[in-house]
């Protein structure tokens, strides 16, 4: 039985892919095998022994002590794409708050208490003071270009708006996924200087830590409009507040809030909904889910943030898998002690990934408790298992 425990509450769609019958799920388990989890916050966690895995579902890890989960022989995984439909349909509601007074007209429908004149008379005198501009013709400036800002970029195209696109993390796979109507720029201070709305979709790391900073915002047109979906601490709050005060930023919308935020005018705030959508969390919880259960299984990773991605096809009779520091002779070192035993090696792979290496290799005997403890043994292993 395999022991799974949320951290979180989560979709229970992944339980028609977990059969009760070989997982055990829920929030109260022990000594697990594998966590999923969504925004606790894991820096503290006492990691026990027997975990092999934990299944971030949503995209951002900041919440994960990854470098500790590498050493512990840990997989880490997330969940790539699996919420970007419903963060980019937020951006539509971003968009909307920017440009429109649509909350300001809203309080006036909730507010208005005139018992001589009619809402209905009264209105027509009053909505030109909501009136704000169209999105058609602005130039809409995406920083990131990854699964959600792909689609923000391409919709956004659609809505006749001007779109330049910038990303330090761009990848072949993210290029096919932009329009090629949308211009791609190297310097991110184009986004800067030319941009009437810019909306950001990067990872939180260090080089994007407060990257919308005060002089950042120096260079921004005045008026410009903000859009933050990403991570809350890519965008200075100190910079941000002062800039929203002076008229600088015309209006911030954030998923991030905070009591400063909320009490400053022209900050729109939500409760972190990109992809608090039931279908968002389907796709994250399953697609976690079948992460979890390739790799106990077979060893296989796919979208993890610290370890490398690796496919092996099954052969012979057992499988080795080897977490591991990226360093020399660390592949000789297993198959030698394989060899010795006159073991023959059926398959193998080995990637690295910065500073770790993953190498799964199958054999056409079983693999003994003495070759498994050796190897764990070596120095430079982080974790070994035999399936």
């Amino acid at each position: 039985m395999i022991k799974i425990k949320t951290l979180n509450h989560i979709s229970p769609a992944c339980k028609e892919i977990l059969p009760a019958d070989k997982y055990q799920l829920g929030d109260n388990i022990e000594n697990p095998d594998a966590i999923f989890v969504r925004a606790t916050k894991m820096h503290d966690y006492p990691f026990n022994p027997e975990l092999l895995c934990v299944a971030r579902a949503g995209i951002g890890v900041n919440n994960i002590p990854l470098d500790v989960c590498t050493k512990k022989g840990i997989c880490v995984f997330n969940t790539p794409g699996g919420n970007a439909n419903g963060v980019k349909e937020l951006f539509l509601f971003a968009l909307a708050m920017c440009g429109r007074e649509i909350i300001d007209s809203m309080r006036w429908v909730y507010t208005y208490d005139d018992p001589e004149v009619p809402m209905e008379v009264k209105m027509e005198k009053v909505k030109n003071q909501f009136a704000g501009p169209e999105y058609q013709g602005k130039t809409l400036g995406v920083i990131g270009t990854g699964n959600v800002g792909s689609l923000v970029a391409n919709i956004a195209y659609e809505l006749d708006m001007k779109v330049i696109a910038y990303d330090p993390y761009l990848s072949v796979d993210a290029a096919w996924k932009v329009s090629r109507n949308i211009e791609r720029v190297s310097d991110v201070t184009r986004i800067f200087r030319e941009s009437d709305y810019i909306t950001v979709h990067v990872p939180l790391k260090d080089d994007t830590f407060n990257m919308i900073n005060a002089e950042a915002i120096a260079q921004m047109r005045d008026g410009v409009n903000i859009i933050n979906y990403a991570r809350g601490e890519i965008v200075n709050e100190d910079a941000i507040v002062a800039a929203l005060e002076s008229g600088k930023v015309h209006r911030f919308v954030c998923d991030f809030p905070t009591k400063r935020l909320a009490e400053t005018k022209n900050a729109v705030l939500t409760p972190h909904l990109g992809g608090t959508t039931l279908e968002s969390e389907e796709k994250c919880a399953v697609m976690a889910a079948r992460e979890m259960i390739e790799y106990i299984a077979n060893g296989n990773i796919k979208n993890s943030v610290n370890l490398p991605d690796v496919t092996l096809e099954r052969a012979g009779v057992a499988r080795l898998c080897v977490i591991h520091a990226n360093v020399p002779r660390m592949i000789n070192r297993c198959l030698d002690l394989i060899g010795d035993k006159n073991i023959n090696v059926e398959h193998m792979i080995n990637k690295p990934l910065g500073s770790v290496a993953y190498t799964v290799i199958d054999v056409d005997q079983p693999i003994s408790d003495e070759i498994r403890s050796a190897i764990a043994n070596m120095s430079d292993v982080y974790r070994v298992r035999v399936i």
